[in-house]
């Protein structure tokens, strides 16, 4: 059985579906999303915020599209729980996604592969303490 998940999109100015790469780490605990394209690779940003309360909240805005990966880490002392999760359908208010994989018990459901980097950022922001800043993502200079 293939476990679902609706994920509330925000909408650009636009109109494009957008999810935030967030979290960041406590004393004990932690939590972090991370988004990333088709490949696993490192998507850009249409939005940084730099102000405002920023710790362990939304850093990084993204465009979202059918395929893309949700990664999501929670950890207590640093025993992780991760999920893997990949865009199937985007509907007005949320983006329905599927677990494709995951990791608890100091074990994976199958190897993570091209998602491997993803999770490791998803990992060091969930354990940045009172986290500010995106942890993955592609920058262009000339959106400076």
């Amino acid at each position: 059985m293939l476990l679902t998940q609706k994920l509330r999109i925000e909408r650009t100015k636009k109109g494009h579906p957008a999810l935030w790469e967030r979290g960041g780490g406590h004393r004990n605990t932690g939590y972090a999303q991370i988004i990333t394209d088709a490949e696993g690779k490192p998507k850009q940003p249409i939005y940084i915020r730099n102000r405002g309360e920023l710790a362990n909240r939304e850093h990084a805005l993204f465009i979202v599209e059918v395929g893309d990966y949700i990664i999501q880490a929670d950890h207590h002392r640093e025993d992780f729980d991760v999920e893997i999760y990949q865009i199937k359908e985007i509907h007005a208010e949320h983006a329905l996604a599927v677990k494709v994989n995951d990791f608890s018990y100091d074990q994976w459901d199958k190897p993570p592969g091209k998602l491997k980097e993803a999770v490791k950022a998803a990992c060091e922001k969930a354990l940045c303490y009172h986290c500010r800043e995106p942890h993955f993502y592609e920058w262009d200079d000339k959106n400076d």
